[in-house]
């Protein structure tokens, strides 16, 4: 795995996030009660992608 995706997804599971399921192409649906799902890229290898991930998530951190 190249650049943040890993990251991504451990700040994710560490924030109470959980995969639900493969999404169309190479994405990800992460769920948590009480918010909307979000999509995440495998090989995300953008900060600005990154960032946004968070912001959707509702996670204060940025890369």
């Amino acid at each position: 795995m190249n650049g943040f995706e890993k990251q991504v997804k451990q700040i994710l599971s560490e924030q109470g996030w959980k995969f639900l399921r493969s999404a169309k192409g190479s994405h990800e649906y992460w769920g948590k009660p009480g918010h909307k799902p979000i999509t995440v890229p495998h090989g995300c290898k953008s900060r600005m992608t990154a960032n946004a991930i968070m912001k959707q998530a509702k996670i204060d951190y940025k890369f």
